[in-house]
């Protein structure tokens, strides 16, 4: 882990403090609500912004593709909550400090969103909105569980060159995904992903009939669970 005594202080923008407020209680779709009956594993992600050289930006990792689940998915940050976390918020700082190397003290936690349901891993996830108010170094900490770690600026994200619906084999979607910097970001992130930067005015329009399949292996990655 690289601390990050030595860098100067950013203090969390306004946008991201009035998302958080929002994001608490926003509705939640029903394809993404939590079984009724308590069912499911508790897990969070890190939801990580800052503020790099072409503006506001956002830690994503990709998940090896040699993992047992999510295979070389990109994604957020984090994981399972672990019967010694103090909840989700400490679940999502310590995941993300054990895959990307966080100084957890650079960090401030803005809020959280509701838990969302990933049906597939059965994962009642609660997403962490989070400021990284002290950035520092990152890097693929745990090469066994993540491949690539990037901080990707939300202009980036919200081009429309960069998004594109994708259309599963199965006839799952077309859902919302983002190309940038060399990962396909689909599935459940993609979707989070949306909808944060649309509730914080980010997002521009683009072209929703630019529609494509799941490449195939993206397809054969996923089928591992």
């Amino acid at each position: 882990m690289t601390r990050c005594d030595d860098v100067e202080v950013v203090v969390a923008p306004p946008w991201l403090t009035e998302l958080a407020a929002k994001a608490a209680h926003s509705p939640v779709p029903t394809a993404l609500r939590p079984p009724a009956n308590g069912a499911g594993r508790s897990a969070a992600v890190l939801l990580l912004f800052g503020e790099g050289p072409e503006g506001p930006d956002i830690l994503l990792i990709q998940r090896s593709s040699k993992g047992r689940t999510h295979a070389g998915q990109p994604a957020f940050p984090g994981g399972g909550v672990d019967p010694d976390d103090d909840g989700p918020i400490a679940a999502a700082l310590r995941e993300a400090q054990e895959e990307t190397g966080l100084d957890p003290s650079g960090v401030e936690v803005v809020g959280t969103m509701p838990e969302l349901y990933v049906w597939r891993s059965d994962n009642r996830v609660t997403p962490v909105l989070a400021w990284w108010h002290t950035p520092c170094a990152v890097h693929a900490a745990s090469p066994d569980e993540v491949e690539v770690v990037e901080r990707v600026p939300v202009a980036e994200l919200v081009d429309p060159a960069n998004r594109l619906r994708l259309r599963h084999p199965r006839g799952v979607g077309p859902s919302v995904a983002f190309r940038v910097r060399g990962l396909l970001v689909w599935g459940f992130t993609a979707g989070v992903l949306d909808g944060v930067l649309t509730a914080a005015g980010f997002e521009r329009p683009w072209d929703r009939s630019r529609i494509e399949d799941l490449p195939p292996e993206v397809v054969d990655l996923a089928a591992r669970g």
